[in-house]
């Protein structure tokens, strides 16, 4: 592949007033020989107390979070259908693309570090197309989810979520490469392997979670009673160690592995500030849902998705259901950073489907709610008592499909949109897609 894809042009915006206050100048990648196989030492520690983020006295919001405006600065142009998001500790940040690469982003400079040696080809469309594909190549698979090993750079280990083919059959896989390598994509090692996978609903979202335990998202692949099946790993959330084991306190519910099942296809994978998990997921028709999730219980796909399914079907119900609406949620965030205080301690996720950046409150009983005039409450019966959810849509169609949200080191959001995979809508993309933003105080944007 053409050295114009595996690299597109970069503003210079990040220089000395971009990404340099949380991005480290460290270079990705080592000059000293890396053993063929080296032994990684990926132990982690299991201390919800240590997670940067945590706050078991977090309360929710009770303002408006649309009531001041937000910027976006773009940092990064014309990549190619990026993924996933994941932020180093050392503030180095990797990208993935769909058509198989995972790059890094130092502030200064974009630079593709490896490639899956199996992942299946992936196409796009050229920036600025005005050409309409629901399935360009390799349908919804191909590189997806990317998580930096809580240590890095020692072990220098970040790890991906692929599709690949094996004869006729198509499977996704988590590894990890060492990035710091002289040919990463010959240290690539399989922690999880052989999860269902098809042109649609294979999951893909990796994190490291609170705990230091890996989370996968994996979708129903098209076979919808997989889902509901806790001895396969399809429709569900994963939960395991660095290494690939089941983590040590996951339910006993089927594959240990398991976390919770009756998942459609999962999207986002988050944590409140008290480490509680929540995800966001595709619906059929809409019914796109976040769900709290609680220890090996079942959220009800395929049994259960319209509203007055859920009472008396002894799943689990969410805290948001969007009925006939789209958003077709993605990648998410519980955004906890100072860059934005409107939005702090509310779920920020992106829409595909509606081309927007989603802002959900998740308001506790005792919390008065936000106002909701400008936004949407989800308050019947049926919803999961926990948390009421109020949400308010931003950036209606000004960049797209919005793929993933991140929160940086610096306590900024960070965007990538997704709008060369054939699906965006009128307008998109533009000559600049795909790009890597920062939502910014407005104002301050470049």
């Amino acid at each position: 592949m053409s050295e114009r894809w595996s690299r597109r042009r970069l503003l210079a915006l990040a220089g000395a007033t971009g990404l340099a206050g949380c991005i480290s100048s460290r270079p990705t990648g080592s000059d000293s020989d890396t053993p063929e196989q080296p032994d990684y030492d990926l132990s982690v520690s299991h201390d919800l107390s240590s997670w940067g983020r945590y706050d078991p006295d977090w309360e929710s919001p009770t303002a408006s979070p649309v009531e001041t405006p937000v910027a976006t600065e773009v940092l990064v142009e014309n990549l190619e259908i990026p993924w996933d998001l994941s932020f180093a500790p050392n503030g180095e940040l990797f990208i993935t693309e769909r058509v198989g690469r995972i790059k890094v982003f130092d502030g200064g400079e974009v630079r593709a570090v490896t490639r899956p040696a199996d992942a299946i080809d992936a196409g796009s469309l050229d920036p600025g197309s005005d050409e309409s594909s629901w399935w360009v190549e390799g349908g919804e698979g191909g590189t997806l989810g990317v998580a930096v090993h809580p240590a890095y750079p020692d072990p220098p280990v970040v790890y991906v979520y692929y599709t690949y083919e094996d004869g006729d059959d198509r499977y996704n896989r988590v590894a990890y490469v060492d990035v710091g390598a002289d040919d990463p994509s010959a240290t690539e090692t399989t922690i999880v392997d052989e999860i269902p996978a098809d042109s649609y609903h294979n999951g893909g979202r990796l994190t490291f979670g609170p705990e230091n335990y890996l989370w996968v998202s994996t979708g129903d692949a098209g076979e919808k009673p997989l889902a509901a099946d806790p001895e396969s790993v399809a429709g569900k959330i994963l939960r395991v160690t660095p290494d690939g084991d089941a983590a040590p306190k996951n339910p006993a519910v089927g594959d240990p592995r398991v976390f919770s099942y009756g998942h459609r296809n999962p999207q986002g994978v988050t944590f409140l500030p008290d480490g509680t998990p929540v995800v966001d997921e595709h619906g059929p028709g809409g019914h796109d849902e976040v769900n709290v999730l609680t220890p090996g219980e079942n959220y009800g796909w395929p049994a259960v998705r319209d509203e007055e399914e859920y009472p008396g079907s002894g799943v689990e119900p969410p805290v948001a259901n969007t009925g006939s609406d789209t958003w077709a949620p993605a990648g998410s965030v519980f955004y906890t950073g100072d860059a934005l205080p409107q939005w702090r301690n509310r779920l920020v996720l992106g829409a595909l489907g509606g081309q927007h950046v989603n802002v959900v409150t998740l308001s506790q009983p005792d919390r008065d709610l936000p106002p909701a005039d400008r936004g949407r409450r989800f308050d019947d019966d049926f919803y999961d008592d926990r948390y009421t959810a109020t949400s308010h849509r931003t950036f209606e169609d000004e960049l797209g499909r919005v793929r993933h949200v991140e929160q940086g080191p610096d306590g900024s959001l960070y965007a990538v949109t997704c709008n060369r995979d054939g699906r965006a809508g009128d307008g998109f993309p533009t000559e600049r897609d795909d790009v890597l933003v920062r939502l910014t105080p407005s104002g301050s944007s470049n």
